[in-house]
């Protein structure tokens, strides 16, 4: 049992990791052709801009979850690094807790937010709820939220094959065991 959840959280994983990307490739696309179209064809389209800035918020908030998992956030370890291992082991759990409460409360809020503005309309894409260009919030955090309890439960999983990207080697590195 200790080894599904890893496993099942590895395919949520590697999913965030999709999303991310291919947001960010969308936008890379889409960008390009909003200056094209206002530049060259003359005609600038409205509907690049707000896709670029939905794209842009699922990729932070999605990928954002994944660097959790793989340790790649932003950690200022300063003092921490310093202490004896009982006060850091402290301030370790004071940040899993901390870090519960913001995803708790992006969750409920963001929640809120995006159910409460699903019946507005963007003005350049009418056909597109504002609520969806809220989503990515809520859901960023819920997954983040997921791997925070993950790594408060089961330990840090930075070390894991897939989050390596070796894990197509099939081999497990010397430092990592």
């Amino acid at each position: 049992m200790n080894q599904k959840i890893p496993k099942l959280l590895d395919s949520v994983y590697l999913a965030c990791i999709w999303v991310a990307g291919m947001s960010i490739a969308a936008m890379s696309l889409i960008i390009p052709w909003g200056v094209f179209a206002r530049y060259v064809l003359g005609t600038g389209s409205h509907w690049p801009e707000p896709v670029a800035v939905l794209l842009m918020v699922t990729f932070t908030f999605i990928g954002a979850a994944a660097a959790y998992r793989a340790g790649a956030h932003i950690a200022v370890g300063m003092l921490t690094d310093r202490l004896p291992s009982q006060p850091r082991w402290v301030c370790e759990k004071l940040v899993d807790l901390l870090m519960v409460a913001i995803c708790l409360f992006v969750v409920i809020w963001g929640g809120k937010l995006a159910l409460e503005t699903m019946n507005q309309s963007l003005p350049d894409l009418p056909w597109m709820p504002v609520g969806l260009t809220y989503l990515p919030l809520p859901l960023g955090s819920l997954l983040t939220l997921v791997f925070v309890l993950e790594k408060t439960l089961l330990g840090t999983q930075q070390d894991r094959a897939v989050v390596r990207f070796d894990h197509e080697a099939g081999e497990v590195p010397a430092e990592a065991v």
